[in-house]
């Protein structure tokens, strides 16, 4: 690879016949696998210490405020390592060749540096502003360097670049554009089909703090057409919601009830004992819990607790099943264990399921400058396909959204979005008649 010398207006500290072309000292073999880590970004070489000179001083004029950079350091022993820096936070990267594993990060320290970052499925936390690693594993113990080189990334736009073409999450190009109102209408006229059930009922599943009473309140304030809280919501590392809540949703001021309602359970936890009990949902499905009913972690729902019905009518059971994640966080595997568990039982009782995406605004800067573009992004749909994959979701059935947080005015994209996923959810938790069985068809578009 040979790279153009960035750098700022600085007077070099090399001749311009040497300054003008600076190559890289990355291998074709070493390029490839160091760009697999960003997609379609390229590298621009900003500083070379052997050409600019080991001064920090000299390092700064070329490297600072450029944006996402990497640095890449050699020594004797045949690595090359460095870190990726985005904005205030550090990633920690590692490629010792002729090794087969070119990129590894490390969770857990012998030394600190900040954040620590584990690349693929497992979390992310922070813990200051770099990062961690053992000397060892990270650059076989030999700082000695041979070579020091800084890198911008260039067309990374932080997170992600838009395809040429709109691609599909459960809808087509058109079912976006449609107008509010029409949303609205088919929305409010949607009739179960199955004698005795006038309204769906929607169980909103998901980790503490990925949106699910955020979800609610933004349903509920389109149909009011002003910002409401009815349900509480926060950050907070534990649950904010600690009873089982059943959400009805009236059409405005003086409007019928809608044919929907939302339910709302205690958010999980990656704790053993904490938050939503799997063993719950089973009586949450069968319409045996009554609204406000107080969850307890440790201890499953028994038939003598205070609002347990040992009957109840098909219009009190769950018609379909929508898992709420945030699209900013990652997925950590004792999450994953409990959806595994989830999804085991929620399938055994063939109830439909979708998954949002919540807070793809927060999630990509370009769905934040425009919503429109959360069906271009490239990183949305990637993360939709991760999310696809570790949940075992058919990409179909992933739908994202944008809860109102801090907006004080409703905004039409948001709308638009959030009630495409309500007529998902009443597609998908059709309610037909069938041998006397109620049975819950999916339909696809």
């Amino acid at each position: 690879m040979t790279a153009v010398c960035g750098g700022l207006s600085s007077v070099p500290t090399s001749p311009p016949d040497i300054m003008s072309v600076v190559k890289s000292s990355l291998s074709s073999d070493q390029e490839k696998k160091l760009l697999s880590l960003f997609g379609r970004v390229r590298l621009h070489l900003l500083y070379k210490a052997s050409v600019h000179g080991y001064a920090s001083d000299s390092f700064h004029q070329r490297c600072d405020k450029q944006g996402p950079t990497l640095l890449a350091a050699y020594n004797g022993s045949g690595y090359v390592f460095g870190a990726r820096r985005s904005g205030e936070i550090g990633f920690p990267i590692e490629m010792c060749f002729p090794s087969p594993r070119p990129v590894r990060n490390y969770p857990k320290s012998e030394e600190s540096a900040g954040n620590t970052s584990r690349w693929g499925n497992r979390s992310r936390h922070n813990t200051g502003t770099g990062f961690t690693f053992k000397p060892m594993d990270m650059h076989g113990d030999d700082l000695a360097l041979t070579e020091l080189e800084a890198y911008r990334v260039e067309g990374e736009r932080s997170l992600g670049l838009l395809l040429p073409s709109v691609y599909k999450l459960n809808q087509s190009p058109g079912r976006i554009a449609e107008n509010k109102q029409e949303l609205m209408k088919k929305i409010q006229e949607y009739q179960p089909e199955l004698s005795g059930v006038t309204q769906a009922r929607v169980l909103l599943v998901g980790p503490v703090g990925a949106g699910k009473s955020s979800f609610f309140n933004s349903i509920n304030s389109v149909f009011r057409g002003h910002m409401t809280s009815q349900a509480i919501s926060g950050v907070c590392g534990k649950s904010v919601t600690t009873q089982f809540r059943s959400f009805p949703i009236k059409a405005g001021k003086g409007g019928k009830m809608l044919p929907l309602v939302l339910c709302d359970t205690m958010g999980l936890e990656s704790q053993p004992e904490a938050g939503l009990n799997v063993d719950d949902l089973y009586n949450i499905y069968k319409g045996r819990i009554a609204d406000r009913y107080q969850f307890s972690p440790s201890t499953p729902l028994q038939e003598d607790a205070p609002g347990f019905r040992k009957t109840s009518t098909l219009g009190e059971q769950i018609h379909c099943v929508v898992y709420v994640f945030d699209t900013c966080q990652l997925l950590c595997d004792e999450i994953i264990e409990k959806m595994a568990a989830i999804r085991k039982r929620t399938n055994l009782m063939n109830i439909p399921q979708l998954l949002l995406m919540a807070k793809v605004d927060e999630a990509c800067p370009l769905v934040k400058e425009n919503l429109s573009n959360v069906y271009r992004s490239e990183y949305i749909y990637k993360k939709a396909q991760q999310l696809s994959t570790a949940l075992g979701i058919p990409l179909c059935c992933v739908l994202p959204v944008k809860n109102y947080s801090e907006e004080l005015e409703l905004e039409l994209s948001t709308d638009l979005l959030l009630l495409n996923a309500v007529q998902q959810m009443l597609h998908y938790g059709y309610v037909a008649p069938f041998n006397s069985f109620i049975h819950f068809v999916l339909f696809y578009y």
